[in-house]
């Protein structure tokens, strides 16, 4: 019983801490071995579980993921830096005009995120614009976090099939799955979040206006202008996107799906477990190629670009992978067999119960990925052995992991949050509440009805 309390309480550390600011590459291996201790007592093996479990698993993910870290940072960072995502993101909002300056700021995000630009580089780009059409549009300022949070954060991250962010790439390896999974669960999904999201920040604007609040004073607001006739054509900003989808695919349906590879076998894999992080990979490096002979003329230092794009993604693989390290160390711990039975006892359903656990995850390490890649690498294997046994199709096991990813995840705590906020220039007191209901209560509401749908064999 000791055992299970110090999981519980390394746990509530473990989001506590985060939330006040203490990076988890510290707070991880420390909280893992705290955990470790209070489960084992003097028989706890510090060094051992710290170089042979969690740093094995640290590296383990690395392994698997690291590329699609770094590519996708690099393929965002050479969208922001060309202007390709400024010029898609001005088109979207011009067409549609500061009369819809709600749904035009949640689709440029949505159009951005879903052809692989990182969430926090479509913040940048999107803010700009966001505060100029709700200016005009005389729409509550503190409504802007809601809005790129619901188009960044919910439905192209985890729902729409194909998307390229990392929330949707993690369940494919244990799974054997690739990004297009459960199509129809996936499509159903988007329409929930995006049509809720966009009624709940147009409802919340309306009653702003009645209450006769406009977009407000914000003296120390300084929004960079944006100099249209030096963007690039939206059309050819657009290819580099339909490439990533395009490709993704192909090479994951057709090609790879036709493909002998029994040689795979000689470095102890599969196919399986590999089609949807290599088609992944292959069509980030065409789009990167694609955009950077695109805008050679643009990108006036394509080196430093591509340097700060790659830097920049080591944090986050980093942070994922020292959370993947912490779960795996609680896995290892005689105390889990008791957290791991209660788990699988909440329902008899895989689907279900993958859905709570990674949400759980996701909310107290206040990351989608994080969350997902502990639940999955501790219970993954029995999920899809219960999903199997039930006849339940893996795909949908990857849907439902990657829609339970992004609920919980963004409580307050979580660092996209805080980063948003940090952009928009506004407070959790001021926005948190649309970011909420956008990036948590529509999705778990979202959640229940598409485990239904699945529960009746909809695929």
């Amino acid at each position: 019983m000791l055992g299970v309390i110090g999981v519980i309480i390394s746990l509530i550390l473990l989001m506590y801490l985060a939330y006040r600011g203490i990076t988890v590459l510290v707070l991880a291996p420390i909280l893992a071995l705290f955990a470790t201790i209070m489960s084992e007592g003097a028989n706890a093996h510090i060094m051992a579980t710290y170089t042979e479990i969690f740093m094995k698993a640290f590296a383990g993910f690395c392994k698997s993921y690291f590329p699609v870290f770094l590519l996708g940072a690099i393929f965002g960072k050479l969208m922001d830096d060309s202007g390709a995502a400024k010029s898609i993101a001005h088109a979207i909002a011009k067409k549609l005009g500061k009369s819809k300056a709600i749904p035009a700021v949640v689709l440029s995000c949505a159009v951005l995120t879903y052809g692989g630009v990182s969430l926090f580089v479509v913040a940048f780009a999107v803010f700009p614009i966001a505060t100029q059409l709700f200016r005009e549009a005389d729409i509550p300022k503190r409504l802007i976090p809601g809005s790129i949070g619901l188009g960044a954060f919910s439905f192209t991250m985890t729902a729409l099939p194909g998307t390229p962010q990392i929330q949707n790439a993690i369940p494919m390896p244990f799974f054997g799955t690739d990004a297009y999974a459960a199509p129809v669960l996936g499509i159903i999904a988007a329409v929930l979040m995006c049509v809720g999201g966009i009624f709940w920040l147009t409802y919340r604007a309306k009653k702003a206006s009645i209450a006769g609040e406009g977009y407000g004073d914000h003296p120390d607001e300084n929004v960079n202008t944006i100099d249209v006739d030096k963007l690039p054509n939206v059309w050819l900003s657009m290819v580099p996107i339909i490439i990533v989808l395009v490709f993704n695919y192909v090479l994951g349906k057709v090609y790879f799906a036709g493909t002998d590879m029994a040689y795979l076998k000689d470095y102890g894999t599969d196919l399986g477990k590999v089609k949807g992080i290599w088609s992944l990979i292959i069509s980030l490096v065409i789009a990167i190629i694609f955009t950077i002979v695109s805008n050679r003329n643009r990108l006036k230092e394509t080196k430093k670009t591509v340097n700060q794009g790659a830097i920049g993604s080591l944090l986050a693989i980093t942070n994922t992978s020292s959370e993947v390290g912490y779960g795996n160390v609680i896995q290892s711990l005689a105390a889990f067999l008791i957290i791991k039975n209660a788990i699988l006892g909440i329902s008899s359903s895989p689907l279900v119960s993958e859905a709570i656990s990674v949400n759980v995850l996701a909310g107290i390490t206040g990351s989608a990925s994080g969350g997902m890649s502990i639940a999955l690498g501790v219970l993954g294997k029995q999920y899809l052995e219960m999903a199997q046994a039930n006849g339940i199709n893996p795909e949908v096991l990857h849907r439902i992991a990657a829609l339970a990813s992004g609920g919980l995840d963004t409580l307050p705590h979580n660092g996209a949050v805080i980063t948003l906020l940090g952009i928009c220039g506004l407070t959790h007191k001021e926005s948190y509440k649309d970011i909420g209901m956008c990036s948590v209560i529509i999705p778990l509401c979202t959640l229940i009805i598409v485990l239904i749908f699945a529960s009746l064999g909809v695929v």
